[in-house]
């Protein structure tokens, strides 16, 4: 993984589906991490439809950082992140998106500089339009719905759009304070002293349930 220069994080993007009947899903999990983020920062998210997206800022000056939503629909997310990165006049290596992916269980955390779609839609679409794969992800895990890999693809669709259990939400919130920290350790650190901490990850409830007897 190539060092990032420290100053260079400018745009964090988290992937989603806009709308009430989507919001809380596995799928928007990226989405999630950015409103709390914000929430966090006490700023609000505003309809840019130039961007074709909701954007908030953190921070002032060149330590500013822009929070992008994208509203296009998964399939259609590297049309926002293309439009911001023009908008804003950034570089792709100036941007982090974060992404749930059904490859790693609930409670990890995969930070790469890049690589391809690995069956994520909102990722293919990125690429598309991005015209190449060079741009850092923070893969949050949700876990896969089956072992069977005809089952998995059986209940794919239903699992990314179904909401997590209340005995996941621990796992998450603690998953999410994480992927958040980890923010901040690439703009100050970059990715590759990042991603020493973030890929040994494993959420301290996730951890305890591993070790309980079945």
């Amino acid at each position: 993984m190539t060092a990032q220069p420290a100053a260079s994080l400018q745009l964090l993007v988290g992937l989603g589906n806009p709308g009430d009947k989507y919001a809380g899903t596995r799928h928007n999990v990226g989405f999630m991490a950015l409103e709390r983020l914000a929430s966090r920062h006490g700023v609000a998210f505003k309809v840019q439809a130039k961007l074709h997206g909701l954007l908030a800022e953190v921070g002032y000056g060149p330590s500013r950082l822009r929070l992008l939503m994208p509203q296009t629909y998964m399939n259609e997310s590297g049309r926002s992140i293309r439009a911001a990165l023009d908008w804003f006049r950034l570089e792709p290596s100036q941007m982090l998106i974060l992404v749930d992916d059904m490859d790693l269980p609930l409670g990890r955390l995969r930070l790469r500089a890049s690589g391809g779609a690995g069956g994520h839609n909102g990722l293919r679409s990125t690429i598309t339009h991005l015209g190449g794969q060079e741009f850092s992800r923070l893969r949050i895990g949700i876990g896969a719905p089956g072992l069977n890999p005809v089952e998995r693809k059986q209940r794919t669709v239903s699992h990314v759009l179904g909401r997590f259990s209340p005995s996941e939400q621990p796992i998450l919130d603690e998953v999410l304070d994480e992927a958040l920290a980890g923010v901040d350790l690439i703009a100050q650190l970059g990715l590759e002293r990042a991603g020493n901490r973030l890929n040994g990850f494993v959420a301290p409830t996730a951890a305890k349930l591993a070790d309980v007897p079945a």
